[in-house]
């Protein structure tokens, strides 16, 4: 389908609080984004659900759109309260719900069908067929990936069909959206449940081949810099995406106002045709506000070398020079470009960046400028006050950056501490004169053309004496809107005779006028109906009623090896099937063959991302004809219109409901393993709702704690910008990421040079093992990363002796503390104390 025609896209606004939102109104924003206290990837803020309807009430008084972030994967004991918050959204008028767990979109659908759902960009959604799939559940919207080049989004903007949004400006994570277990895995607080413990923020070191590589001062490897497209808006509007989007809910007003700011008048300019090359100010002024290092990275195509600087994982600021000397009271700096641009002064905030000395657990040295003095040969001298800074931990060619510039708070404070609206609606007046008939004006919106309001005069035009009604006095009086949120663009006259009105009886039509607008526009309905929630509960019942099922049949061992050795000792273990995963993707052809000729079942896995231009991947898993383990919806929705018959769907598609489940399996799926954010007892209880047999649980394996397009093989192991010029160091060595706790990773690269780093220790499930059993679960996966064959040959018994009978659960844990690579641990399996309080679902 082809896409839809161009229009002048959305600037899409983060919004923390009420100050966040006020400044989004002021700069610009056509659209703002925000979360309520539950159900949201941000939990730490958002409104509460009874300031809705008044957040909505101002939203549109000023002709903004409010977009409620309900986009956090729901557990099944939470789907009656998500229905009730969802009907209570839509009834407070919000414009569009942005959902990360398809079965709520269909609960949306069932509780409003008509309310505008947009794909959050947790969906994980890389290329036009994971758009089709979105939209067959019934999303409008879709908010790619981040890890997209433009050329990457023009071709999936040409077959969507759909509106598609795209971030361009904040914080980029390293793991893709949806797909980071991070903190999950290492503290109980899911990224997919808005608990993000920024895990990628930390320190870690690198070992090759065992080995430690030396990595300068990129400590923080994991951390990349922040996403800047103000020089990309001309292309991005020529693509026609839909919407522009600001990332940033955790940030203050400042930030919202001159980021929304920024893009308002790039976008504007670029669509008057009008663009100009971005100026340093321009950017130093975003780069203040809050930056990790600002650049397009992926969205102009993959370079490893750039996405991750690793000096440091907060906000740096402005890069303003480095420490020339220390003397006893001072610091001489050698001030950089940034200087000349916008030169340090009293009350600068600075920090000295230590990094090529310092360990990373120290704190920096920093603080505010008390005066800035000139120096010889073009230096400058920085003082400071009494015993701020500590100069003995300072050293010559430390690098000096500005963290803070009061100056931006005070531009800022034009749309922060606005007391007269700064961002106006604009207004359309047609006025109809007729000598003899009353005056009529109608008043409407540009950007909201269906908003509009007819005002008349009171008594019949009289023919005029000397100074009869013209154009040039309906301008003048209908454009004093004073300290309104409007102003007058454009006037047109339809006049017959030669009609007199006085100024003053225009000017209370404009009066009229304004406050029926204002009327119209602060109590404006979506207009959408909700149905009965009764409706919700019979979808929710009739998706997660016990299935009924027989004694559980004989348990089946599945097997998942990334490398030949491991797949030797997998033979030899004879499990019901094995499923290769391979960096080499044509390499695993001899492999797929020899587990054909044993008579096991041999399975293949996709990557956990499909882009534009990747489709020979596809193609080459059909050929192989053998079922397929399935990791990216894109891909699920490719194989099904292929009609490939024997497809599992992997955790990655984040099934953590019985309405999603069901949805997916609805799609041919012959099984689907839970996603990961589900514990233990979660995954039972998924089981017995939805069908056990229908339920493959990985009982085993090193959990996939990020996966990235960022290729620390390509950064850290060659010169190289990507795959066609790295030399592919992850063919030729073993890499591990080392944790301050001494813990080391393994990071496997796949067929796409993405990475996955895995946990070190090894999840394994032996105190769940008795109770999926009971609730009917016979598929069990086990998954391996960096073991030796020995080790793979070990756990595998392990497990076939447990499954059997003829080892307790409990043994089984004891086992595998002692064959596991690093020693073994619950993870995100582990059941909490709140969790078994929570009342037994029915």
């Amino acid at each position: 389908m082809p896409s839809l025609a161009p229009r002048k896209p959305e600037i899409m606004s983060p919004v923390g609080y009420w100050p966040q939102l006020y400044a989004a109104i002021e700069a610009g924003a056509d659209a703002v984004y925000f979360g309520l206290k539950h159900f949201t990837a941000r939990a730490k803020v958002g409104f509460s659900l009874e300031e809705l309807p008044e957040v909505m009430r101002t939203l549109h008084s000023r002709g903004v759109r409010g977009y409620i972030t309900f986009n956090t994967l729901v557990f099944e004991h939470e789907l009656l309260e998500a229905a009730r918050t969802l009907a209570a959204i839509i009834d407070a008028d919000a414009d569009a719900l942005i959902v990360q767990d398809y079965g709520i979109v269909r609960l949306a659908r069932q509780i409003a069908p008509d309310v505008e759902i947009h794909a959050s960009t947790q969906t994980s959604i890389t290329n036009a067929e994971g758009v089709d799939l979105a939209k067959s559940f019934g999303v409008q919207r879709v908010n790619l990936a981040r890890e997209l080049s433009l050329d990457e989004v023009r071709a999936i903007v040409q077959k969507a069909g759909c509106e598609v949004e795209i971030f361009v400006h904040g914080a980029l994570c390293v793991a893709y959206s949806g797909q980071c277990f991070s903190s999950e895995a290492w503290g109980g607080r899911s990224a997919n449940r808005g608990q993000c413990a920024q895990a990628c923020r930390l320190p870690y070191e690198m070992l090759v081949d065992g080995r430690l590589e030396s990595l300068g001062d990129a400590r923080y490897l994991l951390s990349p810099g922040d996403l800047f497209a103000l020089e990309q808006i001309p292309e991005i509007l020529e693509i026609g995406v839909a919407a522009l989007k600001i990332e940033g809910r955790y940030k203050d007003a400042n930030y919202v106002a001159l980021t929304t700011r920024a893009y308002r008048k790039a976008v504007d300019e670029a669509w008057a045709g009008r663009a100009q090359p971005v100026t340093p100010a321009q950017r130093l002024e975003l780069e203040q506000v809050y930056s990790r290092g600002l650049g397009p990275f992926f969205m102009t195509g993959t370079n490893h070398q750039l996405v991750v600087n690793g000096r440091a994982p907060r906000h740096r600021g402005v890069y303003m020079g480095r420490v020339e000397r220390l003397e006893s009271n001072h610091v001489v700096m050698e001030a950089g470009v940034a200087h000349r641009i916008a030169p340090l002064k009293p009350g600068d905030g600075v920090v000295f960046d230590a990094a090529d000395w310092r360990s990373p657990e120290e704190k920096e040295e920093g603080g505010r400028i008390y005066q800035v003095r000139p120096g010889p040969n073009g230096l400058l001298e920085l003082r400071f006050g009494n015993s701020e800074i500590r100069f003995e931990r300072l050293r010559p060619g430390d690098r000096i950056w500005r963290t803070d510039d009061p100056n931006l708070g005070r531009a800022a404070r034009a749309y922060t501490q606005a007391a007269a609206p700064v961002s106006r609606q604009p207004v359309r007046v047609r006025v109809t004169a007729i000598e003899g008939e009353p005056l009529v004006t109608e008043w409407s919106l540009d950007k909201q053309p269906q908003t509009k309001v007819m005002v008349k005069s009171a008594n019949p035009l009289s023919a005029a004496q000397n100074r009869g009604l013209s154009l040039e006095l309906l301008r003048e009086q209908f454009s004093r809107l004073g300290n309104t949120a409007y102003e007058l663009t454009d006037v047109t006259l339809q006049l017959e005779g030669a009609p007199f009105v006085s100024a003053s009886q225009l000017n209370q039509m404009r009066r009229d006028a304004v406050e029926q607008l204002q009327a119209l526009q602060s109590n404006r309905s979506t207009g959408i109906t909700l149905h009965d929630l009764e409706t919700a509960r019979l979808l929710i019942d009739q998706a997660g009623a016990p299935s009924a099922h027989n004694q559980p049949s004989a348990a089946e061992l599945h097997l998942l090896v990334r490398a030949p050795d491991q797949l030797d000792a997998a033979l030899e273990s004879r499990p019901s099937s094995i499923t290769l995963d391979y960096l080499d993707l044509y390499g695993l052809k001899p492999s797929l063959e020899r587990v054909k000729a044993s008579g096991i079942s041999a399975r293949v896995a996709t990557p956990r991302i499909a882009k534009p231009g990747e489709e020979r991947i596809l193609e080459f898993l059909l050929g192989l004809g053998c079922p397929i383990v399935v990791r990216s919806s894109g891909m699920l929705n490719a194989l099904r219109e292929r009609q490939h018959s024997q497809l599992i769907g992997d955790f990655s598609l984040n099934a953590a409901n019985s309405l999603t489940a069901a949805m997916y399996l609805e799609l041919g799926l012959s099984r689907i393993t839970p996603t990961h954010d589900l514990n233990g007892a979660q995954i039972g209880e998924l089981a017995r709702r939805v069908d056990p047999d229908k339920i493959e649980v990985i009982a085993y394996q090193h959990l996939p704690v990020f996966h990235t397009e960022h290729c620390v093989f390509c950064r850290f192991l060659s010169t190289g910008t990507s795959y066609r010029d790295c030399g592919r160091p992850c063919e030729k060595h073993r890499v591990e990421l080392k944790d301050s706790a001494g813990r080391a990773h393994p990071v496997i690269a796949d067929v796409g040079c993405r990475n996955t780093v895995f946990g070190a220790e090894a999840q394994e499930a032996s105190s769940h093992i008795d109770e999926w059993r009971a609730a009917g679960i016979r598929h069990f996966r086990l998954e391996f990363a960096h073991e030796s064959p020995e080790q793979v040959q070990a756990v595998v018994e392990a497990f076939d002796l447990t499954l059997k009978g003829k080892m307790t659960a409990q043994k089984l844990g004891s086992a595998l503390r002692k064959f596991a690579p690093q020693g073994t641990t619950e993870g995100s399996l582990f059941v909490s104390k709140d969790y078994l309080q929570l009342p037994v679902l029915q």
